[in-house]
């Protein structure tokens, strides 16, 4: 491994969860606020979301280094397609607790009484509760449940939710989560990195394992780096590990760009990541989008998609009639004895040309609707600044 080759005494962009990595960028910083007033709270529910990569469990996993075990009891678990019994019992599990019998109203017995004997000793109970969004409805609402464990006027166990973004939007609109909604004292999501931080963030990370400047990073890379990565912590570490490793291979004490550049054809080729720059290469595939509003949206543009939506219906009704046409004129060819091809294929030359047409005003809608959206959610994120 490369790390021999630089002298490190570990693995500086390895993807599982290490506290001893954690850097606070910015957005991490937000989270571990809202963590730590979530905690002082002591009850009800703290919800941390982000995409994947984003670094959640790496900032649940700092936060568990720093807490004090005897006043504190912290169980975790990592849910796939859970239902509310399965997940009582998961519950209990992670507790460590053994469950006489296997269903439901003993594992919820066991955790109550845990949970006052925890209370009791001067603890309190967290439950962590990753990759949230593969729980069904029915397991939030057993979750919400256990958060009405009680001793005396004192909330028994505080849990905190991490998922994909996906569980934000669940929490936020689905209607069956609006008594786990009125728990929710405390709520981030995670987003990417800023362009600022990359380098500073691989610096800490190598820095960690005992980096001493070999090797070091041309500026350029870590502008590049950021673009592909779109500045989400896994995928940088994905790319820094085949960088370091083909630096090791090479024999090289600098990254340049060249470099990344063949990282990255490797990883696009072989499937490993999803990388940020492949969606403007789609883009470019897909040819120049006819543009038919290239100012910005107003109510103008607002009547011409109207206008473009009853072009469409009127295609859609003459391509229709063709059809009705072209059936017909089938039929009457089956009957002749001598089949009169011409009209025939007049008809389906005409039904061609109209489905093509019907294409690329479809493709013209899509584009004037997706305008259309973005200039709305940027015309809301300028009264929620101002």
């Amino acid at each position: 491994m490369f790390n021999d080759y630089y002298g490190l005494s570990g693995r500086p962009f390895q993807l599982t969860p290490d506290p001893t990595f954690y850097f606070e960028s910015l957005t991490h910083r937000k989270a571990l606020s809202y963590l730590s007033y979530g905690l002082a709270q002591g009850e009800g529910f703290v919800v941390i979301t982000g995409e994947v990569g984003a670094g959640k469990s790496t900032l649940v996993a700092h936060l568990m280094a720093t807490i004090d075990p005897a006043r504190l009891t912290a169980a975790q678990i990592v849910t796939s397609k859970l239902d509310g019994e399965e997940l009582v019992h998961v519950v209990a599990q992670a507790f460590g607790l053994i469950v006489d019998g296997h269903d439901k109203a003993s594992a919820l017995g066991a955790i109550e009484a845990f949970l006052h004997d925890e209370a009791r000793a001067g603890r309190r109970c967290l439950l962590v509760v990753d990759e949230s969004q593969n729980l069904e409805l029915e397991a939030l609402e057993e979750l919400r449940m256990l958060s009405n464990f009680q001793l005396g006027a004192h909330p028994l166990l505080q849990t905190l939710l991490l998922g994909q973004p996906e569980f934000r939007d669940m929490i936020q609109d689905h209607p069956q989560l609006e008594q786990l909604r009125q728990r929710v004292i405390a709520a981030h999501h995670l987003e990417a990195m800023e362009l600022g931080e990359v380098q500073a963030y691989i610096e800490h990370r190598l820095k960690c394992v005992g980096w001493v400047g070999n090797p070091q990073f041309d500026q350029g890379v870590y502008t590049e780096l950021y673009e592909a990565s779109g500045g989400v912590p896994r995928r940088i570490n994905q790319i820094c590990n085949r960088l370091m490793m083909l630096g090791a291979v090479d024999q090289r004490s600098r990254i340049d760009r060249a470099m990344l550049s063949q990282v990255l054809d490797e990883l696009e080729l072989d499937g490993t990541m999803q990388l940020k720059k492949l969606e403007s290469s789609i883009a470019a595939e897909a040819g120049p989008q006819p543009s038919p509003v290239a100012v910005p949206i107003d109510g103008v543009a607002l009547a011409q998609l109207q206008e473009m939506l009853a072009d469409r219906d009127a295609q859609i009704a003459e391509l229709q009639q063709a059809v009705i046409e072209l059936a017909n004129e089938r039929e009457a060819d089956l009957a002749r004895p001598a089949p009169a091809t011409e009209g025939l294929a007049a008809l389906e030359a005409r039904f061609a040309g109209l489905e093509a047409k019907m294409l690329e005003q479809e493709r013209t809608i899509r584009h004037t609707m997706t305008m259309l959206i973005e200039w709305i959610e940027a015309e809301d994120a300028n009264r929620a600044a101002a």
